[in-house]
């Protein structure tokens, strides 16, 4: 049967390469112009979308430059964590918990490094950057310390804080080598599976 509504797989996608256009575009013009001679409205042109879509990804036209995105991590994945789950083992937990962020929030490499380049050249989107970075954390830290209430551990929150970006970051550099090819998530069990590697050596 026939539908108007794309497939939750077609769907992911188009919003994402949406999403990736959107960044594209804003890099590339701030890039030229510097970010007070870009508008929304060029951003939006430049990209082939409309105003309206262009808000319905970002806030400012400096998280499009930034490529920031607020992560809304599925309420069962935070649910299970936070519980002590799915395993009740912090590692295996934390796979879960980053394949959650992942889905909604993989990083593109390319576009990372151009952002990093911009804010060099405008203290505005450093200061943009550093507060997302901020509320990221906090999120983490408030799930770690729902968790301890559950499941208490002997890793400090730092240390876990530091793996899950590592996981996240050695995922998103395999899925930049398969030419962002599929589901980001497909590799995060290698990630995982490296750095067990690397801590029995």
């Amino acid at each position: 049967m026939s539908t108007a509504t794309p497939p939750h797989n077609a769907r992911e996608r188009q919003k994402r390469e949406r999403r990736m256009a959107l960044i594209e575009a804003a890099q590339r013009l701030v890039g030229e112009r510097g970010l007070d001679e870009v508008t929304v409205e060029e951003i939006s042109a430049e990209a082939g979308l409309s105003t309206r879509t262009f808000f319905n990804y970002f806030d400012t036209k400096d998280d499009a430059v930034l490529g920031i995105q607020e992560v809304e991590l599925d309420a069962e994945v935070r649910a299970q964590f936070v519980s002590g789950g799915p395993s009740g083992r912090l590692m295996s937990d934390l796979e879960s918990l980053v394949a959650g962020f992942l889905r909604d929030g993989a990083p593109n490499i390319e576009q990372g490094e151009r952002a990093m380049r911009l804010m060099a050249s405008d203290p505005r989107l450093v200061q943009r950057h550093i507060a997302w970075h901020q509320r990221v954390i906090g999120e983490l830290e408030e799930l770690l310390a729902e968790r301890r209430t559950a499941r208490p551990s002997p890793v400090d929150d730092d240390t876990i804080g530091m793996v899950a970006g590592l996981l996240m970051r050695a995922s998103a550099l395999a899925w930049a080598r398969s030419g962002y090819e599929g589901d980001p998530t497909a590799h995060l069990p290698e990630a995982v599976a490296q750095l067990r590697l690397l801590v029995a050596d």
